[in-house]
């Protein structure tokens, strides 16, 4: 779950600053990396990004409102 977490975050990272750079240039970083706005990579792209953000809010919800990135100090031996 910690890896799933780590990944997703740093996803959803990269998604906005993705939409940072579109609002504020004009600027779609997926669309120049896949060559096109809806080709195959960059839907894919985007598809990623947003499971990832599911499964943060998913995950946050179920956890209580915390999101782990590290294991529990009573967890580990």
């Amino acid at each position: 779950m910690i890896i799933a977490n780590i990944v997703s975050y740093i996803l959803v990272l990269l998604g906005a600053v993705n939409w940072g750079l579109y609002g504020i240039f004009d600027f779609n970083l997926v669309s120049a990396i896949f060559m096109g706005d809806r080709s195959v990579g960059a839907i894919i792209t985007y598809i990623i990004i947003a499971l990832a953000a599911i499964w943060l809010i998913i995950y946050t919800v179920f956890a209580g409102g915390i999101l782990r990135f590290t294991r529990r100090r009573e967890d580990r031996t």
